[in-house]
């Protein structure tokens, strides 16, 4: 039985075994991405199957992101106390059963309750594949193995925009829809017969779950730490821009307002992920080299994706410039990685028996910005007679609802990682060698 290192209790060694069992849990978030963001490039294909307006087709994803942001508490209570081999098992056999009730689907209602399927499935991948990655590497690897799972799942985003899409028009609904779901399956038995939630002789210590007390605990704890907050409006307010413009509105956008083809705007979703998956490495590199540089990255990220959007709403022409639109789509791929800082706020608050619930939170924060404002684009689109500019104006006000939460809570947040600091050493000095 292999024992922890010495100068680091408890910390993982990580190595190739390591690598291979996380990335069948990244395989897993893998596909859960391909079937989430499937329908942002069938918005138009569902509105026309279903026969419904903006409202309706935004409530898809809505109802969607509904379920996820609702599962995430719930989710990361059940990873600390089940573990991730179970939790991850259970969200494989939801989104895959949602994808294939989606591919079936011939009325609205039966399409719903299908994405909210899927949703649920969903929300169970992306804490336990970081709850895999903090067991089975070692703590400073903590923001580039965050950043890694996620560009696997961006990797997700780009099969549906380069693969799905064209399948789509060629072969089907139900064909492409029920034609994907066989990956589902497949991930499903690779993690059934390979992954383990732990190196062996690295077991967390057992703890008492005595019911709902501990369940009020758990959360109570996490949401008291400053840490956990500023993780949570990080993500609130970096993640919700790619989001909507990924999952649903993008297309729609470049082709109803912009005027693009159905090809060259799906060269511009590309783009958003690309950009993402590139970014995501730097990102990656530069928190676990410079912590400090956690807080300046969110921030510019924001700043630069609002400028964006304002010169790209503001336009004078009815159409924006072609080079407007690839910066654009490419300040938008920066915020996913920017989002996955926010977990790097949260994870040295917390212990790592509480890791689970305050990544839950963290998770939270992004997809109901999202929820809001994919809700509120609907409706404008619908109260204006689809006027794209007035709709997409709603960025600018769930922006700024984050960023005042982040300027207050982030000098709470250096006071508590200077206590901590102390009380580390004086621990240190203290504990006899």
């Amino acid at each position: 039985m292999t024992a922890p290192c010495p100068g680091l209790p408890g910390d993982p060694p990580g190595g190739r075994r390591a690598a291979a069992v996380w990335g069948v849990g990244v395989g897993v978030y893998f596909v859960a991405i391909v079937f989430r963001t499937s329908l942002g490039v069938a918005g138009i294909d569902a509105a026309e199957r279903f026969h419904i307006n903006a409202s309706a087709l935004s409530t898809f994803s809505i109802l969607q992101l509904l379920v996820y942001a609702g599962m995430q508490i719930p989710v990361g209570l059940m990873v600390d106390r089940m573990g991730t081999k179970k939790v991850l098992a259970l969200g494989a056999v939801l989104f895959t059963a949602g994808q294939l009730c989606f591919a079936l689907s011939h009325s609205y209602a039966m399409a719903l309750a299908a994405r909210a399927l899927l949703g649920c499935g969903d929300a169970m991948t992306f804490i336990s594949v970081l709850r895999l990655g903090a067991r089975w590497f070692p703590a400073r690897h903590g923001p580039m193995v965050a950043q890694v799972a996620a560009l696997f799942g961006m990797a997700g985003n780009l099969v549906s925009t380069l693969v799905l899409a064209p399948l789509l028009h060629s072969r089907g609904w139900t064909a492409t829809f029920g034609g994907s779901a066989a990956a589902g399956v497949v991930v499903l038995v690779l993690l059934l017969v390979f992954l383990r939630d732990h190196p062996e002789g690295y077991a967390p210590e057992p703890a008492a779950h005595p019911g709902a007390g501990y369940v009020r605990q758990q959360i109570t704890r996490a949401w008291r730490e400053p840490g956990t907050r500023l993780g949570m409006w990080a993500h609130f307010t970096t993640q919700f821009p790619a989001i909507v413009f990924l999952l649903l509105w993008g297309m729609p956008f470049l082709v109803e307002a912009e005027g693009l083809s159905r090809e060259t705007a799906g060269r511009l979703l590309t783009l958003v992920v690309l950009v993402n998956m590139a970014v995501g490495l730097v990102y990656g590199q530069i928190v676990a080299r410079h912590h400090a540089a956690r807080l300046p990255l969110v921030l510019g990220t924001i700043g630069a994706t609002a400028l964006l959007w304002a010169a790209t709403l503001a336009w004078p022409g009815p159409h924006a410039p072609m080079w407007l639109l690839i910066t654009l789509c490419a300040v938008l791929g920066a915020c996913g990685p920017a989002s996955m800082i926010g977990f790097d706020f949260a994870r040295p608050a917390n212990p790592p028996e509480r890791q689970g619930t305050a990544s839950g939170i963290v998770n939270m924060g992004g997809f109901t910005a999202s929820i809001t404002t994919l809700l509120a684009i609907g409706v404008i689109l619908d109260a204006t007679d689809d006027d794209y500019r007035a709709a997409f104006a709603t960025f600018f006000a769930v922006q700024a609802v984050g960023l005042a939460q982040i300027l207050r809570l982030r000098e709470r947040v250096r006071r508590r990682e200077r206590e901590r600091v102390v009380a580390s050493r004086v621990e240190t000095v203290h504990v006899p060698v």
